[in-house]
């Protein structure tokens, strides 16, 4: 398509991004939580990961589907947030899953875009690893 539609000098070359659209879809952030916490207005499941393996929902507002996947049953609203002291270390607010408890997996969906190459050591925490399934 760029061969037949795009006028380039001689020699020059053409590189594309991937983009969010087609990325996004293939990573998936797998977490463990290590608290719930209570209280009368809310449920807080509190993961090993945080906003320094996941920025992008504390820094864009950005939407990821939550799931429990090692508990089923009714449904109850969590707030699913980071162990890291900032306020903003949120993955989601009133998010529907079967009660939660300390172990269990919870995965955050649609974060290969940006997920691995935007995480950072702060609060010394060591990166994530990452896996490539193929």
């Amino acid at each position: 398509m760029f061969e037949q539609h795009l006028v380039r000098r001689p020699g020059q070359q053409v590189h594309v991004e991937l983009g969010r659209s087609i990325v996004a879809q293939s990573g998936t952030l797998v977490s463990r939580v290590l608290y719930v916490k209570r209280s009368q207005q809310t449920n807080f499941a509190i993961l090993d990961a945080g906003m320094t393996e996941l920025i992008r929902p504390a820094l864009y507002g950005s939407y990821h589907q939550i799931q429990n996947v090692s508990s089923q049953g009714s449904k109850q609203l969590y707030d699913v947030v980071g162990p890291i002291c900032e306020s903003s270390d949120t993955f989601g607010r009133e998010v529907a899953m079967p009660e939660t408890r300390r172990g269990d997996l919870v995965v955050i969906r649609s974060a290969g875009a940006y997920g691995e190459v935007m995480a950072s050591n702060y609060n010394l925490r060591e990166k994530a690893e990452a896996v490539y399934v193929g």
